[in-house]
């Protein structure tokens, strides 16, 4: 099991978290997301999670990841 955290920008509300969340926890491998609004971040934890695929989710769900 490993945790990885992104920075994510153009979260302003809720529904973006739960947008991003949403999209992410769709990722193979993925067991669990935790997103801050007040930090701009997405928390991953997961098996074999492809990293690529977890920025790809958070860009098609909209939003631009550093």
């Amino acid at each position: 099991m490993t945790t990885e955290t992104f920075q994510v920008k153009g979260m302003t509300c809720n529904h973006c978290v739960m947008a991003v969340k949403k999209a992410v926890g769709a990722v193979d491998g993925v067991s669990g997301v935790e997103v801050s609004l007040a930090e701009g971040t997405v928390t991953v934890t997961g098996t074999d999670v492809a990293k690529e695929d977890v920025i790809q989710a958070i860009r098609d769900a909209g939003y631009e990841v550093e």
